[in-house]
């Protein structure tokens, strides 16, 4: 199987994370596609009529996309447990959050990448902010039991929400005010599967 996928973008980071957690390495490989909004890589368009990495190859069956069909087939497919039957509901709901964290921000940077800045919104960019610190405001506040125990997607999916805005939005500074998230995330960076995805400088 092929994962077309861009080491900056944080859902493809997700689907990246999983095939080391689970092992998945030498069943999967890895293509590195430079794509955008604007000018999408003929693969891409091929695998998924949205344009949107990551999207999975596989070798038997139509190709696969968006990041949380790809983990839990990937899940599925290594016999992991990342998606607890017993607390499904609530890694499902945390994983939704972090998404929306990444879609937030991901908004943000299209938004400065990708227009003129004379026809860029700063009203529009801050309430994709609003959108994004919400969520983190709600992880700290009320998630922060879920991100112990045994490893599973909502840890995964937060963590590389988070280190998105910490590569393109660190200015913004999502640790202000939100010190067992900061050092949750500090903690689980220093996973190897983290250490092996993070962008290259």
């Amino acid at each position: 199987m092929k994962l077309l996928m861009s080491p900056a973008s944080p859902f493809a980071r997700k689907c990246r994370v999983v095939l080391r957690e689970a092992d998945l390495m030498d069943t999967v490989e890895e293509i590195n596609v430079s794509t955008s909004p604007s000018a999408t890589d003929a693969s891409v368009a091929a695998a998924n009529p949205l344009g949107k990495i990551p999207a999975l190859l596989r070798d038997h069956g139509p190709a696969i996309y968006d990041s949380r069909v790809i983990t839990r087939f990937l899940n599925d497919h290594a016999g992991t447990t990342l998606y607890p039957e017993k607390r499904l509901w609530e890694v499902l709901t945390l994983e939704a959050t972090a998404d929306g964290i990444m879609e937030a921000a991901l908004a943000i940077t299209y938004e400065v990448r990708m227009r003129p800045e004379a026809q860029q919104s700063p009203d529009w960019m801050e309430a994709q902010w609003a959108k994004a610190i919400r969520a983190v405001d709600a992880i700290d506040a009320r998630w922060m039991s879920h991100l112990t125990g045994p490893l599973d997607m909502a840890q995964i999916g937060v963590a590389c929400a988070l280190a998105y805005l910490d590569l393109r939005h660190d200015a913004r500074n999502w640790r202000k005010d939100h010190d067992a998230l900061a050092a949750w995330h500090t903690t689980f960076m220093a996973r190897d599967a983290m250490q092996s995805t993070a962008v290259p400088d």
